[in-house]
């Protein structure tokens, strides 16, 4: 009897054994059917040709041609495949179904399938993706992915150490503890958007300064709890910055600027656009110290004055774009300057500069022929002389495309009869100018037909009726 039962003990150990064993068979039977082609064109030629032909197509293509075969599925989820991934469109339509031995991705926008290998365990997409792309995955966006926490962007850091470009803006879970990790591991980053991650600290900019040296731009617009230190301390660590935006960060204050300036000489675009309390001192410092200088918004600095007009033009004469709008202080001798030393500039918003007159556009047309874009919206001054003016100028003819005059009280029909030698003109703004017409604006339409009006009239005042109820009038505005 005790013979027997070691024999069934036995017998019964080998039998899971035996289950694992055929499982095994079966999965590398699998994989070997995988490496053969079953198609015509797979047979012919070489995987190399193949795997180079697939490196031009996005993720839902890539995704589609995985569904063709088990040959073309392994081919298409090679690594080398993977180097740039935009996860944007799917950011609300990612799922995970198992299936089996494997785990199947599906992005239900694109109806598309990926397998990944057994290997690879289930879990949240950002994991397996890691996992699958290792060092060949050099940029990521995950713009708008609010799922993603940090725990994702933790393996993304321990697999991907090649990643060069990474955009998290609207990953509201991104937290301190994720860029550590990225810093930590992903030496070769080069560029990281974390606009509107607010859980995001001077601490994140610290450990950025620390581990990443090669970092040329980096966005931390809203991102609420930014301060004076990590913007420092990410100067200092980070000097190769080139690109640096702020938007909406309060606590950025001239401290912060000035490191910048002294730290980071080759900035060529900087955004401090409602950093309120910025003022001259910081931006001379940068207008002194970053001769580069080719884009600069200073929109809702409510500080600053001519003198920091002054100082960009003595100083940046290949600024291109300039936005201020809210600046209250700035007047027409600031411009002027910008005028006559900054012949590059292209776009400029001068939105609610209400001190400037029709001085500023006299000069504007005079220096500066490569003007595509001018914002005067609000800049009540502004008359048609102005407009003349602008219009005859170097810049009309050729270049400008988009016109901006909202709320701009003093412009009439004459302003739009100027306006019809301005041949590449494709966009003008007239928004409660009260005193265009209907007449002027169909004119103007006849000369350029390809050129979009935005204006709106207040709906007349219908006569009262002597019987019945009076009829309904819509009283929104009327859109040309």
């Amino acid at each position: 009897m005790t013979a027997r039962n070691g024999e069934r003990e036995k017998s019964s150990s080998k039998e899971p054994n035996d289950k694992m064993n055929h499982s095994q068979l079966v999965r590398n039977r699998i994989e070997k059917s995988c490496m053969i082609p079953d198609d015509e064109i797979s047979r012919k030629l070489p995987k190399e040709i193949l795997l180079r032909i697939l490196s031009y197509l996005d993720v839902t293509s890539l995704c589609r041609c995985g569904q063709v075969s088990r040959y073309w599925n392994m081919l298409a989820l090679d690594g080398s495949n993977w180097q740039k991934i935009d996860l944007f469109d799917f950011q609300r339509d990612i799922e995970v179904r198992c299936f089996g031995w494997g785990s199947v991705r599906f992005l239900s926008k694109a109806n598309c399938f990926i397998r990944f290998s057994p290997q690879i365990r289930q879990g949240p997409v950002i994991e397996n993706i890691s996992q699958r792309c290792g060092g060949f995955l050099k940029y990521l966006r995950l713009r708008g992915c609010q799922s993603v926490g940090s725990h994702s962007i933790r393996t993304l850091a321990n697999y991907c150490h090649n990643i060069e470009h990474l955009d998290l803006s609207e990953c509201k879970k991104i937290s301190d503890v994720a860029i550590q990790q990225l810093s930590k591991n992903c030496a070769k980053l080069t560029a990281i958007n974390l606009e509107s991650c607010s859980q995001i600290s001077d601490s994140s900019l610290k450990a950025l300064s620390d581990g990443c040296p090669n970092l040329s731009e980096i966005n931390v617009s809203w991102c609420g709890l930014i301060t004076e230190n990590g913007v420092e301390a990410l100067a200092r660590g980070c000097n190769k910055i080139k690109r640096f935006s702020s938007k909406g960060c309060k606590q950025v204050n001239d401290r912060a600027v000035i490191a910048l300036a002294l730290f980071c000489p080759g900035i060529e675009v900087l955004n401090l656009h409602s950093c309120d309390s910025i003022t001259d001192a910081s931006i001379s410092k940068i207008a002194e110290k970053c001769c580069n200088l080719k884009q600069l918004c200073v929109s809702k600095c409510t500080e600053l004055t001519d003198q920091s007009l002054t100082a960009l033009a003595m100083n940046n004469q290949y600024l291109n774009t300039l936005e201020v709008a809210g600046c209250a202080q700035f007047t027409d001798s600031g411009f002027i300057a910008l005028a006559k030393n900054c012949k590059y500039l292209e776009r400029m918003d001068l939105e609610e500069c209400s001190l400037i007159t029709d001085a500023t556009l006299q000069n504007l047309a005079l220096g500066c022929p490569s003007l595509e874009k001018l914002t005067l919206s609000h800049c009540e001054l502004i008359t048609d002389e102005g407009i003349r003016q602008l219009a005859g100028g170097g810049c009309a003819a050729e270049s400008l495309s988009v016109l901006e005059l909202d709320n701009c009280p003093l412009i009439t029909d004459a302003t739009l009869e100027h306006l019809i030698s301005c041949h590449n003109l494709q966009r003008i703004e007239l928004y409660d100018c009260q005193l265009i017409s209907r007449n002027a604006i169909r004119r103007l339409r006849n000369h350029l037909p390809n050129i979009k009006v935005h204006a709106y009239f207040a709906p007349v005042t219908p006569p009262p009726t002597m019987n019945g109820p009076r009829p309904r009038y819509c009283r929104c505005c009327e859109i040309l």
